[in-house]
């Protein structure tokens, strides 16, 4: 499947081995008869005795010496070498140790193919695999009944977060922009850099290029001594904080605090006047359904009604010395802050109010601060004319 694993020379080395599973293609062995001969002298026997002695001596010293290897084959027995199921190849070279379980030490780290590509998956045919280890020595590996096996190259992946991460800290760098403040939009579909698992370290912008005016940015992203690179490009995007809902909110229903998370977002995609941050919503209530997910503009939220159309109000008229109150109607609602018109309930004379409380309402110069701690301070209930 893959050209990378191809054994460069290894099948030249290979002994012949058959292919069918009677052993059909090798050669048959040729049996010859036996020729007829005259019966031995007394001489032929004596010489045949003596040379059945000196064999036996031989036998004798060797039987300890062949304990020894035997009981290693019966350990070898034990663990025969069998083929391994699908691997993870994290370099360029499959040694022995990597497809075989149970190799011999000697041969673990003898390599057989070459590994695919960084992050790419490939197959080896089993036949291969026995014949590869059979010229090493290794015969009657178990292979499970597997007829190929998977190999996939492990690789580090660096995706559009840490290459984006690159490029602005060269922006910082290079042409002092805040890399809070930016964004990076790759041109064409993201761009992954694939790099040796133990090629560690933190990824550096090379050869980095930006026009403040066309805001376009290209660079060399670099792993390591350039032993893993990729060159990337985009556009350069401004951000803005602004106030985004975490739930949905019917009309009237006030913001609370937990309603609204901060995000970064580009300023081409939100409203110019979008609310920049949660502090001055808090407390104020919707003007109209929000669903979750809203980048809040000023006009979506408002500071509550504290006076509502046709409601009772106290009516205030305060100022350094003087205080007095009377009771009133609101002809209309108004927020803190806002001017309402509302009916003196003694003279029904119609009087333009400042709210200024749930309730309540200013007229006249509003209220003060004492301007003298000691000063006398008349309060009274009277109807103003």
């Amino acid at each position: 499947m893959y050209a990378g694993f191809q054994t460069r020379g290894a099948r030249a080395d290979l002994p012949l081995v058959s292919t069918a599973a009677d052993e059909s293609d090798l050669s048959p062995l040729v049996r010859r008869g036996r020729p007829r001969v005259a019966p031995p002298g007394a001489a032929v026997l004596l010489r045949a005795a003596l040379a059945f002695m000196t064999f036996a001596a031989i036998g004798a010293l060797a039987i300890p010496a062949m304990a020894e290897p035997g009981l290693q084959q019966g350990e070898t027995q034990k663990t025969q070498p069998r083929l391994r199921g699908d691997v993870t190849a994290r370099g360029d070279i499959l040694v022995l140790a990597d497809l075989v379980e149970g190799a011999p030490d000697r041969l673990a780290a003898r390599p057989l193919f070459r590994a695919p590509a960084l992050g790419a998956t490939g197959t080896i045919q089993t036949r291969r695999i026995v014949e590869a280890a059979a010229a090493l020595g290794i015969a009657g590996l178990e292979t499970g009944g597997r007829m190929q096996i998977a190999v996939q190259r492990a690789a580090r992946r660096l995706g559009p977060p840490e290459l984006e991460a690159a490029l602005k800290r060269g922006l910082e760098s290079g042409y002092g922009l805040d890399p809070r403040s930016v964004a990076v939009r790759f041109d064409g579909d993201g761009p992954t850099l694939l790099a040796p698992v133990d090629l560690a370290g933190q990824a550096a912008a090379l050869d980095l290029t930006y026009d403040p005016r066309s805001r376009r940015v290209s660079g060399l992203v670099s792993l390591g001594e350039r032993q893993a690179s990729l060159r990337v490009s985009g556009v350069v995007i401004e951000l803005r904080e602004v106030a985004v809902l975490t739930r949905a909110l019917n009309r009237g229903d006030p913001v609370r605090e937990g309603d609204l998370v901060v995000e970064r977002r580009p300023r081409e995609a939100v409203a110019s006047d979008a609310q920049a941050g949660a502090a001055t919503v808090l407390g104020e209530v919707a003007q109209h359904a929000l669903p979750a997910g809203t980048v809040l503009r000023v006009s979506d939220t408002a500071l509550p009604e504290l006076v509502a159309r046709g409601e009772s109000v106290t009516i205030v008229y305060e100022t350094a010395s003087v205080s007095l109150s009377m009771r009133g109607l609101a002809n209309e609602a108004g927020r803190i802050g806002a001017v309402v018109n509302v009916v003196n309930v003694a003279s029904k004379k119609v009087l333009q109010a400042t709210v200024i409380g749930p309730g309540r309402v200013s007229v006249g110069p509003g209220p003060v601060a004492q301007q003298a701690a000691a000063a006398p301070q008349v309060q009274a209930t009277a109807s103003l004319r």
